[in-house]
This record gives structure tokens, C-alpha cells and sequence, in this order.
């Protein structure tokens, strides 16, 4: 997967590159999530017929290939002319979800003519009303989960992106939020670059509400007969309050460490978030870019992970080609883990035992 960071590093201009690669602040949450990955330390089984391995699986209600979903990321066309057509055509292929950003550079509806699991991702806005139009369209194309993204109050101090003073290309353009009457802040594209400012971070200010609430959950539930999953949960209260609101799954994750500086690791927080849910689907999301890396989620508690800027590189190598490469790649990686580690199945993934040099848990 290095290999793959690298080639795309050489394709990409360097803002795009900061953009896709870079963190909140001094980026120590960026690199806690590496660090607590790559400091869980799986306890195999021996001794355990694994002559046939599967990752096959069900995520959100849905059969999957592997325990893999693409993570919401916006603006894939600033990485390659295809953007997200390529991504969701090489998810479908692989059986992997993929979902939709509202910050999408391609339609949820043209997305969903690649066929595949697709999944739509809702970040809460001021206009109410294309709140409710994105969920409609969502519905309408398909989509089998809501999922809407709890942690971005405002967007992070992003210091790569505001050296750069970071814009999207001129032909990028968040398509969900343009073509009404009134348009919901000006596009964050190069004629908005301003020298010391992220462009996408100012356009986030304008159109992200900030006040969005538990009483806004429970309103979301009561429009849509979809899962609904929140995404960017890292505290085991907030996971109890949201099962009692009736929400269907969490994703466990602090932005890929895009958010809040010092948060803590997504891999350290699930375990005690996959006890209070209690069978309920739950989800990583921060740091995953190996087999290995996949299958300690597992044991601690995961069903899946959802992966974000390793199927970026990959989509900037070789668009479809490249995003299959890497998806393909972190199959083909975990199955062999799991065959080391005595697991046929991702049912018995669950049950290995995890230590780490911070804690203990078992599962």
C-alpha cells in the first residue's frame, strides 16, 4: 500500500496531495491512529482448519466481499477525471460499499448507475430544506444506509491546506449542494483561493450548521426508513444515547485525524463503544490502510472498517484500475491474516484476543 501512496505522490499536485494526506494541527491524532494500530497485538489460534478462508460478510444489512467499505470522501475528481464514477464501479467489483459524500464531485444519482452497495453520507446544513432533499434523492437512488457525520461542527485547523491557501480545481464542484434557487456558499474552487485560508474550509462555514443536536438525530430518524448510522462517535455515552434514539449502527472515528487535534485513537475507543452496543453494527474508520490493520478491528469488536485515503492514492494511480488494486489488495492481506491467525471466517475474526501496550481487552 506504500507503494501505492507513493506512485500517486508522484502524480499529484502538492496541495492536492496535503490535502488528501494531512491532519488537524501538529497532526498528533493523525499519528495516534497509526500508532495504537500498529501497538494492538493479535493473540492467533492454532490448530484451526483454514483451508478455505472467507472475509465474506454483512454490513449494514447488506452481503459484502469483505469487511471493507469506502469510507465518504469528497471530491474524487480532483484526484482523476472519472472521480467517485471510478471509485463506486471499482467498489462494485471488489463487493465492497461505497459511500456517497454530500461533498461529491459526481451525483448520488449517476453514482448509482455503477451498480454496487451504495451508502449516502449527510453532513447537517443550514438550509433544512436540501437536507431533505438529499435524503430523498438518496432514497430514490438506491442508497440501503444513511449516514450522517456528527464531528464536524467546523472544519479543522487543517494547517497543510491553509499554507497552501488549498481550493479545488476549477472543474470540481460539490454538485449536491448547487443548482437550487439559492445557492449555499460559493464554491471552494480556485477563483475563492485567498493566500493563509483553505477555501474548502470557509465554504464548509458557510453551509455546515453548527448546531446540529441529539433533537436533529431524532428528527432524521423519523424521515427515513433507511439504517441510520452516525458516524463519528468516540465516546461510549454518545453511543448509549444513540441506540436509544434508535439509530442502527456507529462509526467509530475521529475524521482521520482531520478534526480534533489530541482525540483519541478510533482504533482505542471502539472496544469500549462495541461493549455498550451490544451486537449492533458498528464500524472503524482511522488509520486502516492493511490486512492486519482490518483484522485487529475485528477482534475488537468491528464488523468492518471503512477505508479512506489508501483508495484516494489509489483512485489518483489509475482511477477504477487503481482503487480495484488497492481493494483487492487489502482482501487479499487479510485473508491471509486470517488464515495465520486461525480464523475461516470473519465470525471467528471477532473472537481472537488483542493486547496492547496501553490496555487489555479481550474479545
Amino acid at each position: 500500500m506504500a507503494d501505492i501512496e507513493t506512485e500517486a505522490a508522484k502524480r499529484l499536485p502538492d496541495d492536492i496531495k496535503g490535502f488528501v494526506a494531512s491532519g488537524a494541527g501538529r497532526e498528533l491524532t493523525l499519528q495516534a491512529n497509526r500508532s495504537a494500530l500498529d501497538h494492538a497485538r493479535l493473540i492467533p489460534r492454532v490448530l484451526v482448519d483454514v483451508g478455505d478462508v472467507t472475509t465474506a460478510c454483512t454490513l449494514l444489512g447488506a452481503p459484502a466481499a469483505l469487511p471493507v467499505a469506502v469510507a465518504p470522501m469528497a471530491y474524487h475528481r480532483a484526484l482523476h477525471p472519472d472521480g467517485e464514477l471510478a471509485t463506486a464501479a471499482a467498489a462494485r467489483r471488489t463487493g465492497a460499499p461505497f459511500t456517497v459524500s454530500t461533498l461529491s464531485s459526481q451525483t448520488v444519482e449517476d453514482i448509482a448507475a455503477t451498480g454496487g452497495t451504495l451508502w449516502f453520507q449527510l453532513y447537517w446544513l443550514k438550509d433544512r430544506g436540501l437536507v431533505a432533499e438529499l435524503l430523498r434523492r438518496a432514497e430514490a437512488a438506491g442508497c440501503r444506509a444513511l449516514m450522517l457525520t456528527v464531528d464536524v461542527p467546523r472544519m479543522g485547523r487543517r494547517i497543510a491546506d491553509m499554507r497552501s491557501g488549498f481550493a479545488v480545481p476549477p472543474w470540481v464542484r460539490p454538485v449536491h449542494l448547487h443548482g437550487r434557487d439559492v445557492e449555499p456558499g460559493p464554491v471552494p474552487s480556485q477563483s475563492h483561493r485567498r493566500a493563509g485560508a483553505s477555501a474548502v474550509a470557509e465554504h464548509t462555514r458557510a453551509v455546515f450548521d453548527p448546531s446540529l443536536s441529539w433533537k436533529d438525530v431524532a428528527w432524521l430518524r423519523e424521515q427515513t426508513e433507511l439504517p441510520l448510522v452516525l458516524k463519528g462517535i468516540l465516546h461510549p455515552d454518545d453511543a448509549a444515547t444513540a441506540v436509544d434514539l434508535g439509530v442502527d449502527a456507529l462509526v467509530v472515528s475521529n475524521h482521520g485525524g482531520r478534526q480534533l487535534e489530541g482525540a483519541i485513537a478510533a482504533i482505542d475507543a471502539l472496544p469500549d463503544i462495541a461493549d455498550v452496543v451490544a451486537g449492533r453494527a458498528e464500524l472503524l474508520d482511522g488509520g486502516v490502510s492493511c490486512g492486519t490493520d482490518i483484522l485487529k478491528a475485528l477482534a475488537l469488536g468491528a464488523s468492518g472498517v471503512m477505508v479512506g485515503r489508501p483508495v484516494l492514492w489509489g483512485l489518483a494511480t489509475a482511477g477504477a484500475a487503481g482503487v480495484a488494486r488497492v481493494l483487492h489488495l487489502l482482501k487479499e492481506e487479510l485473508e491471509t491474516e486470517m488464515a495465520i491467525a486461525g480464523c475461516p471466517n470473519v465470525a471467528a475474526a471477532r473472537r481472537l484476543v488483542v493486547q496492547s501496550q496501553r490496555r487489555d481487552t479481550g474479545h
